[in-house]
């Protein structure tokens, strides 16, 4: 790979993603052979001089990251089920040494979290909301990660066609982005308390299932109305959102999910849809998407014309909008940001990746770079202070950054 210094770690996760593990092609097939891929960087331009032995790690931690992702998004629900993902979290856990707090099935139920109970209660295997946590001595501010991870999302009773159901597979791809992110970025050091928050379940069909007209009493305390089974994912989320501010005490909550297929309409095959109560966070989770190669674009932010789409004569609100022309994927964000309340003193970073979460068939471990570079000034490792929007040098402009920015898309 020859590039520039700036470029090195969104071109590694880029190569990265060119090389999936997931396979379950017979061993007769030449594709199914093992491949050992040596990577080699030229870094060419003003800073060339050759990579560190440091700045080499962190770019094996966050491929290795990314691949984790692509390969627990890959995995079809058979083998990858919530048993399966709560295995994943174990073994991330086990290897950094944190245990995980699991609250699963009825106690879900008795505990309050309502959304995620209500979502996977039909399924075989039982919902559940996991958390990995770090927190290390000194740290000045809380941090969460809440991951949308819908195993399979058959649509429920509002159930998906035969021609939308194939690749629901990749429903979870929000919780593995934030997996394989936590464990690249805790492996690197990171200074602040961060939690990983997993909102598990599978949106199944059956005789226990969630009916439209049901309405559920969400973590928050809030009634949903449930007008659309297949708005799930904000249901889950908006457990995990308010059980990261309430009882992990966060400063910062972001929420990862692969949630409106009309996250693709508004920003495209490419960029992720972000939007947040903070302009200051917005403007660094675009500077974070250059920086990093996983690009995100703004949504609308207004709830005081847009949150009136989930007006209830039942209950404080409905799950799905009344008029599906008006800010679909804004819609959805506002409903998870209306459980903390839209008077919440925390920023609130929502990141909807329902596009870009694949090319093609394949998964792309898309978000871990992502969440590596937004958050990278907290981390102890140089490369990602040094890809972190947050931690920019001040006498960088925003002129130089556009400038820089179009140079590199013509060449």
């Amino acid at each position: 790979m020859v590039c520039e210094r700036s470029d090195v770690f969104a071109s590694s996760c880029a190569i990265a993603r060119a090389f999936p593990i997931f396979s379950r092609r017979s061993t007769s097939s030449r594709r199914a052979e093992k491949k050992h891929v040596t990577v080699e960087f030229l870094i060419v331009g003003q800073d060339a001089n050759p990579l560190e032995a440091a700045e080499l790690e962190c770019l094996s931690n966050a491929a290795d990251g990314v691949r984790l992702a692509a390969r627990i998004v890959d995995t079809p629900c058979n083998e990858m089920n919530t048993d399966h993902f709560l295995d994943e979290i174990r073994a991330v856990g086990s290897e950094l040494g944190i245990t995980p707090v699991i609250i699963r099935g009825e106690e879900l139920k008795q505990r309050g979290f309502g959304g995620i109970y209500g979502v996977g209660k039909a399924a075989e295997h039982p919902p559940a909301l996991a958390v990995l946590s770090h927190t290390p001595d000194g740290a000045t501010q809380t941090i969460a990660w809440v991951g949308k991870g819908i195993v399979y999302d058959t649509g429920g009773l509002s159930i998906k066609g035969k021609t939308t159901m194939p690749g629901m597979k990749r429903d979870c791809g929000g919780a593995a982005a934030i997996l394989g992110a936590f464990k690249a970025t805790i492996k690197q050091g990171f200074k602040d308390n961060l939690h990983a928050v997993f909102c598990l379940a599978e949106n199944s069909v059956g005789p226990t299932a969630t009916r439209p007209d049901d309405i559920h009493i969400l973590y928050s305390g809030k009634s949903v109305e449930i007008n659309n089974t297949d708005a799930e994912g904000r249901l889950v989320l908006a457990d995990g959102v308010v059980y990261a501010s309430k009882d992990l005490s966060a400063d910062i909550i972001l929420d990862m999910a692969t949630l409106t297929g009309a996250q693709g309409i508004s920003t495209g095959k490419y960029h992720a849809a972000v939007m947040t109560n903070s302009e200051q966070w917005e403007a660094a989770v675009v500077r974070a998407g250059r920086s990093s190669g996983d690009l995100a674009h703004p949504l609308v932010y207004c709830p005081e014309l847009h949150f009136s789409e989930f007006t209830s004569a039942m209950a404080d609100m409905k799950n799905s909008v009344a008029d599906r022309e008006n800010a679909q994927s804004s819609c959805a964000g506002l409903f998870i940001a209306s459980h903390l309340g839209f008077d919440w003193s925390g920023v609130w970073v929502h990141v909807d990746i329902a596009s870009p979460v694949h090319a093609g068939e394949r998964a792309t471990g898309f978000g871990v770079a992502l969440l590596m570079a937004l958050f990278g000034q907290a981390s102890d490792d140089s490369m990602l202070n040094q890809v972190s929007p947050l931690g920019a040098p001040a006498n960088m402009s925003e002129d130089h950054m556009e400038r820089d920015c179009k140079r590199r898309r013509l060449v």
